[in-house]
């Protein structure tokens, strides 16, 4: 938390640069965004309180690096953050997901959070104290306790010979038995509940929490029972309610809802049923933008203060076609560009998760060192860029496809290979991709003449009918 108040909107974007290439005007805004929570952290309650974030709406063709943008920056700075798509919600009254799923499903992201942070905190006890459970565990035993036969000095010094040994990893394979946490019979009994979905039954659990939960006795070995007992003791060192009441902080004032697919939810000029169902799930997102309560698992939480980053590609509707009251809450509007070549050429080489540098160590496990040459990147991205030009553009996500086609005999055949060196050139990417762009081509003839076909089968159809109307004329008269 410390590190992301120092953090400059400069070096935002210079760290979303190693992930996300281009789009220079989604990463301001965002890294504006962040800067202003720290800010806002530093003010007096009476002025601090009445500042609200201003919430983005990210517009551009999907595959352009919306969702990896506000991912990332959620990254940066340690932000409970969660992702919805917009069209899965619907109207209060219809069968989907409830709005407010999004809030509970925030709360329980920065739980998880917390809850790792003070996990590692207790870490160096916990693991103390699985030791000495486990060791008492495998002392109670009668085959080695032999408490009955030894007096007191005698059994302190065969109890410490048995701990060294124990220590030592000797007792590894060692049986005992444990008793495991497991859920009660009564869960059938909430998942037959008439009315109840899936969410429904999810939350009903949330609310009743661990009140479910009962021990199980089992014989496990102790290399397979540490992992359970050390989880326990972890528990047992963390102040629930006291991570509970910080997630909710957290939460309220670092959490991000990133909407996607808000276009999907967004009226257009006509009047139908669907478009006021669309316009009923905006009003029902609305209140919860705006800044309203919800309540958790873990307490309720206050939406006042999250940032909701929306994003959509609007092809058929546009930003104003959403209602009034819900653009004033997304005030600030980036357009993301389509990627061309040059991006694609980019995205390959210049991210620390570059797909090249993730095909190159997929390969290195195989002892195969795969190595590209800089024209075959350039033809890689070219194609790629080509095929979004003709076809669907799915943007960087184009390269996914392009990258298995080119590598799939190389992938399949990769462990017959090892300790070989592969050079992927320009010639080597036109072998292994002219099948996509041919099947490409005939695919445009394919769509040309069924178009056709049916242009002169409707022609005919318009023809064949007036005749049969001029026929029944002249019988008539």
């Amino acid at each position: 938390m410390d590190d992301f108040n120092s953090l400059k909107p400069k070096e935002v974007v210079k760290n979303l640069d190693k992930y996300i290439v281009g789009q220079f005007e989604a990463k301001k805004s965002v890294a504006i965004a962040l800067r202003n929570r720290m800010r806002r952290q530093k003010l007096e309650n009476n002025i601090k309180d009445e500042i609200s974030p201003k919430n983005i709406i990210m517009i551009g063709p999907t595959g352009v690096g919306k969702t990896e943008i506000a991912r990332r920056l959620a990254k940066l700075c340690n932000a409970p953050f969660i992702k919805v798509e917009a069209s899965k919600f619907t109207e209060v009254g219809y069968v989907g997901r409830d709005v407010e799923s999004m809030v509970r499903d925030l709360a329980r992201e920065s739980f998880n959070l917390v809850k790792i942070e003070h996990e590692q905190k207790v870490q160096d006890r916990a693991k103390i104290n699985t030791e000495n459970v486990l060791f008492d565990l495998l002392f109670s035993d009668k085959e080695l306790s032999k408490g009955d036969n030894l007096d007191e000095v005698k059994y302190d010094e065969y109890k410490n010979k048995m701990r060294q040994k124990f220590d030592s990893g000797k007792f590894e394979d060692y049986e005992i038995d444990i008793k495991l946490s497991s859920g009660s019979s009564s869960i059938s009994a909430i998942e037959i509940l008439p009315g109840m979905n899936f969410e429904d039954m999810n939350n009903f659990m949330e609310m009743f929490g661990n009140f479910t939960k009962n021990k199980k006795q089992k014989k496990l070995k102790i290399s397979e029972a540490r992992k359970f007992i050390f989880k326990e003791e972890v528990d047992k060192l963390i102040d629930i309610e006291r991570v509970s009441q910080l997630a909710l902080e957290r939460a309220s004032h670092m959490g991000i809802i990133f909407i996607d697919e808000i276009d999907k939810i967004a009226g257009s000029s006509g009047s139908s049923n669907a478009d006021i169902s669309r316009e009923g799930v905006q009003r029902d997102i609305l209140p919860i933008v705006e800044g309203s309560t919800v309540n958790t698992k873990y307490g309720v939480l206050d939406t006042s203060h999250i940032l909701f980053i929306a994003a959509g590609a609007f092809h058929i509707s546009k930003p104003s076609d959403l209602i009034p009251e819900l653009q004033g809450r997304f005030p600030i509007r980036v357009e993301l560009d389509a990627l061309k070549a040059e991006d694609f050429y980019e995205i390959l080489t210049k991210p620390e998760n570059a797909l090249i540098k993730q095909y190159k160590a997929l390969l290195k496990t195989e002892n195969v060192k795969l190595e590209f040459t800089d024209t075959a990147i350039k033809k890689i991205s070219k194609i790629s860029a080509d095929i979004n030009s003709d076809m669907e553009n799915i943007g960087a996500r184009r390269l996914h496809t392009v990258m298995e086609k080119l590598l799939e005999d190389l992938s399949f055949n990769a462990p017959d290979l090892s300790g070989q060196s592969i050079k992927i050139t320009s010639s080597y990417v036109d072998e292994k991709l002219n099948g996509i762009l041919e099947n490409q081509d005939l695919s445009k003839y394919i769509l040309w003449y069924s178009n056709q076909f049916f242009f002169f089968t409707d022609i005919i159809g318009v023809v064949y009918g007036r005749f049969l109307c001029l026929i029944i004329i002249l019988e008539k008269s």
